[in-house]
C-alpha cells in the first residue's frame, strides 16, 4: 500500500527577526506563502521494518541525514505506532538550500502520507506538533497556504487565500547556510526591522498593490546573493509587482499578474539563469496525487 504526495515550496512574502531568543532561537514574524513548485513524495508499506529512501537526485542523502528520514521516525515515536517498515521515494523537482523549504516540504508530506496510510486522523495541532519536533518549516509545510508564523516559524495562524499571482523563482549557483545568516544578524550593529503589521493588514485585505510595496526579508540586509540586483533588474523589466529573496536565500522571486509578462521574463531569465521557475500560488502545503 502506497500513497503520493505533492510537497509544496514556499516563499516569504515577508520574514523579519524580531529577537534573538535566550534559547539560541529566534523570534520571527513571517508571512508564508506556499507556491506551486513542487516535490512528489511517495511513500509505501513494507515489512523491512526500517525505514528506507531513495531519490532521483544524487546529491540528496538517503539516510537519516534526510527530514524525511526524521519525519517518519517521529510519526512513529508520537503515535506509538510500530513501524514494519516504510519506503520514502523522493522525486526532487524543489531546488535544495535554496531558502524554498524543499526539505520540509519533504518532512510534510511524509507525516502527511503516514497519516493517511495508517488512519492515525491525527488533527492540525498533531501535525504541527509533530511536523515543530522535525524542522521549524514544517508545519506550516504541511498545511500550507497563506499563514503568518511567529515564534520560532512554528506559531501558525490561518490567513485568507490570496488572490492567485504567477511567480517565477530564480536558485542562483550559490547556496547559503541558515546557520551564517542567522549568526550574521546576530552580529549586525544595526537592524532595520519591517513594517509588519503594515504587511499583515494588506494580507487580509487581499490588497496587492500594498502588499507589494510591503514586500521585505530582513535576510537581504546581511547575504550578499550572486547577481540578485541582475535577477531582480530583468523581474522589474517584464512588470512584476515586487521582487523578494526568499528564506534566508539565495533565490530570488518575483510576483507576475500577467502570465505573457511572466513567461517573456522567464524565458530571458533561463539564458543565464537554469534554476528558473514558473508556479502560481497554491492553497495547500500538501496535495495528494
Amino acid at each position: 500500500m502506497k500513497t503520493t504526495v505533492r510537497a509544496y515550496a514556499k516563499i516569504n512574502l515577508m520574514l523579519d527577526i524580531l529577537s534573538r531568543l535566550d534559547n539560541g532561537y529566534h523570534d520571527l514574524f513571517m508571512i508564508m506563502q506556499s507556491v506551486g513548485l513542487y516535490d512528489e513524495v511517495t511513500v509505501e508499506k513494507t515489512e523491512s521494518e526500517s525505514i528506507t529512501i531513495s531519490c532521483n537526485k544524487d546529491d540528496i542523502p538517503c539516510d537519516e541525514k534526510n527530514i524525511a528520514h526524521k519525519a517518519a521516525t517521529f510519526f512513529f515515536e508520537e503515535t506509538d505506532i510500530k513501524n514494519c517498515g516504510i519506503h520514502i521515494h523522493i522525486d526532487k523537482r524543489i531546488p535544495h538550500a535554496a531558502g524554498l523549504a524543499g526539505g520540509s516540504a519533504d518532512g510534510a508530506a511524509v507525516i502527511v502520507a503516514l497519516n493517511k496510510l495508517f488512519n492515525t486522523e491525527l488533527s492540525e495541532k498533531d501535525i504541527i506538533r509533530i511536523g515543530a519536533k522535525v524542522g521549524a518549516d514544517v508545519p506550516f509545510c504541511a498545511l500550507g497556504g497563506t499563514m503568518l508564523a511567529q515564534y520560532t516559524g512554528t506559531v501558525l495562524s490561518h490567513l485568507p487565500d490570496l488572490s492567485e499571482k504567477y511567480i517565477i523563482i530564480v536558485k542562483p549557483d550559490q547556496d547559503v547556510s541558515t546557520g551564517k545568516a542567522y549568526a550574521a544578524f546576530d552580529s549586525a550593529e544595526r537592524v532595520r526591522h519591517l513594517d509588519n503589521k503594515g504587511m499583515l493588514m494588506a494580507v487580509l485585505n487581499n490588497d496587492w498593490k500594498i502588499i507589494s510595496e510591503k514586500v521585505d526579508n530582513v535576510f537581504e540586509q546581511f547575504i550578499e546573493v550572486t547577481d540578485r540586483t541582475v535577477i531582480k533588474g530583468i523581474m522589474r523589466k517584464y512588470g512584476c509587482l515586487c521582487t523578494c529573496m526568499s528564506g534566508s536565500g539565495p533565490s530570488i522571486f518575483g510576483v507576475f499578474d500577467n502570465i505573457e509578462n511572466a513567461e517573456s521574463c522567464l524565458n530571458e531569465l533561463k539564458k543565464d539563469f537554469c534554476g528558473s521557475f514558473l508556479c502560481t500560488t497554491v492553497k495547500q502545503g500538501c496535495e495528494f496525487i
